[in-house]
């Protein structure tokens, strides 16, 4: 018989709650686009976000993220002390697959991993613009104000894709600097983001 005593469960604690050893999970921001930009940015010390030595995991939601076009690009990227977004990252990628129309697939995702690159990560390709249409998931990133260790990030989400397919993606790589990192920028690559919030937590 399984020992089901054994198996412990993740999962995301309400804000300013604990987890049973201390630890909590505080709002610390919160984003909602409104069809003015093509992007929302978190930066440490600006619009009372906090984004460095106060907490060492900071969690992001990403909620009915909606673009204002179709088949366009989510993604992410992160500052490390300069004034651009192009922190040097390496990543993997996989995902799951259903069309409405049938023939579901698991696979690796090639054209969405990075190795040794400063641009865009990928978060989704093909992202929809239909009513019926968008993303929501979230990213942690880790120890972002280390000036020891390289800064790890996992994401994932779930979304219905402009052609009409469910997909569950998740990405996972790290920013290959020394410096800390201070700001990260979720953008979709062509027109704006119609709809959709983001909210930062930090995790003690």
């Amino acid at each position: 018989m399984a020992n089901y005593s054994a198996i412990k469960y993740n999962f995301t604690l309400p804000t300013g709650t604990t987890n049973g050893s201390g630890n909590s999970i505080e709002l610390i921001k919160t984003l909602t686009a409104d069809d003015s930009a093509t992007n929302l940015t978190f930066v440490n010390g600006a619009s009372n976000v906090v984004l460095d030595a106060t907490y060492k995991t900071y969690l992001f939601k990403l909620i009915n993220i909606h673009p204002k076009t179709d088949d366009t690009n989510f993604t992410v990227n992160f500052r490390d002390g300069g004034t651009n977004y192009d922190a040097t990252k390496t990543s993997t990628a996989w995902q799951a697959l259903h069309p409405e129309s049938g023939g579901p697939s698991v696979g690796y995702v090639t054209a969405d991993d990075l190795s040794q690159a400063t641009g865009e990560q990928i978060l989704f390709e093909g992202l929809g613009g239909d009513a019926d249409q968008s993303l929501s998931g979230e990213m942690f990133l880790f120890n972002p104000s280390s000036t020891t260790f390289i800064k790890h990030y996992m994401y994932k989400a779930n979304n219905c894709q402009q052609s009409n397919q469910q997909r569950n993606a998740f990405k996972a790589g790290y920013c290959n600097v020394t410096a800390a990192i201070d700001g990260v920028k979720f953008s979709i690559s062509s027109g704006n983001i119609e709809a959709g919030t983001i909210k930062l937590y930090g995790i003690r």
